[in-house]
């Protein structure tokens, strides 16, 4: 079952960001959030619920709104030509380097290996290292340090070796 604060993290996350709608499950119970209108109505169901925990919970916030739906199609961007693209696993912040003032991790032009890590993306308080998947050159980063990224938003693109 999802905790209120996680919920109203998790809101304010997908407030923050282009994203129009997020869906996790966890432990048999599934969190959709969508901002279609003004108002906000979380609806937490659960499979196996105790008789004393009520199933469904509504809290009204302005902004957003969650449902329980159906699970939503992802699209992956598709990579240019020879170059494959790191993408974000997660929404969060992305950081480029390990701590502020630090070194980042990689930058245009820097050589990677599959286990590489190339940033790390914070998610609920998190730090979440992405690694390059790929062997070989940092072509591009495409996002600056500190910014709220998607789900599924390229990150870098790499020229395989």
């Amino acid at each position: 079952m999802f905790k209120l604060s996680e919920i109203k993290e998790l809101i304010k996350l997908v407030d923050q960001t282009s994203l129009q709608e997020l869906e996790i499950e966890s432990e048999g119970s599934r969190l959709l959030i969508r901002k279609p209108n003004k108002t906000e109505q979380v609806i937490v169901a659960s499979g196996a619920v105790s008789a004393a925990v009520p199933q469904v919970v509504t809290h009204q916030v302005p902004a957003v709104q969650a449902v329980q739906a159906p699970a939503a199609e992802t699209v992956k961007p598709e990579p240019a030509s020879n170059l494959h693209t790191i993408v974000s696993p997660m929404v969060g912040t992305f950081y480029e380097a390990p701590s502020p003032g630090a070194a980042a991790f990689v930058s245009k032009g820097s050589d990677v290996k599959e286990k590489t890590v190339v940033c790390i993306i914070e998610a609920m308080k998190l730090m979440n290292e992405i690694e390059a998947e790929v062997k070989g050159e940092i072509v591009e980063v495409l996002v600056e340090n500190g910014q709220l990224v998607e789900f599924g938003q390229p990150l870098f693109t790499v020229k395989p070796e």
